[in-house]
């Protein structure tokens, strides 16, 4: 007479998966071979052509290819400054030249790069390092000269603006920084627009509230 154990039904579910565990272990091993195994002899490049030159920025910009755009939300930062006044001025866009002969992503006049320290322009659209540096350093100028105007108006509101030195430095890379004073010193009443009906108020309050404490005012700026 056979009896029939709990534990008999228990142990063939152990061997049953005992023994898929083994066979799909093989499997996978059958699956994967030693390099040295392996014959690489029918995979050739001999007819081929192989090129791994990988174009400059220049020579990428003459090729008509379009730099990639990236926007992020940056807030009231530095970094967050001088990206909306680049895209502000030329839609961030480093290789543009404007009707009036302004230069790249921050639309500089050759005069302003000379006077800050660049004596060659002519790589000035091909050299977005160059660029960045450009733009600081002009800022590092405009708050050296405007330090006093800084520090008297800030917090005030002048023309119909709260005056913060984010405020004064945008305007000041608009106008200049000449006109900047005339604008907080005459409480609003002198005011500038460029060809495109930009002013110094309407910067002002745009790039109002920004971190600029990044920027060292320095009355001449060393271009690295």
């Amino acid at each position: 007479m056979l009896f029939w154990h709990p534990n008999l039904t228990v142990m063939k579910k152990k061997l049953f998966f005992i023994s898929v565990f083994l066979i799909a272990t093989a499997l996978a091993g059958m699956g994967f071979s030693k390099k040295e195994s392996f014959d690489f002899s029918h995979y050739r490049t001999g007819e081929m052509e192989l090129n791994y030159d990988v174009p400059t920025e220049s020579e990428a910009f003459e090729l008509g290819y379009s730099s990639p755009r990236f926007y992020l939300f940056l807030g009231k930062s530095y970094l967050g400054f001088k990206e909306a006044l680049g895209f502000k001025e030329s839609r961030g866009d480093y290789h543009i030249v404007n009707t009036y002969g302004y230069l790249g992503k921050y639309q500089f006049s050759r005069a302003t790069l000379k006077m800050i320290g660049f004596s060659d322009t002519e790589n000035f659209l091909y050299d977005t390092r160059q660029q960045e540096a450009a733009f600081y350093a002009y800022a590092s100028f405009n708050k050296w000269i405007l330090r006093h105007e800084i520090e008297r108006y800030s917090g005030k509101v002048i023309g119909g603006v709260k005056v913060s030195e984010s405020g004064i430095l945008a305007a000041a890379h608009l106008a200049g920084p000449g006109n900047v004073r005339k604008f907080l010193r005459s409480n609003g009443t002198v005011g500038f627009a460029d060809a495109n009906g930009a002013t110094v108020r309407y910067y002002m309050k745009k790039f109002s509230g920004y971190d600029t404490s990044h920027i060292e005012a320095n009355k001449t700026p060393e271009i690295f």
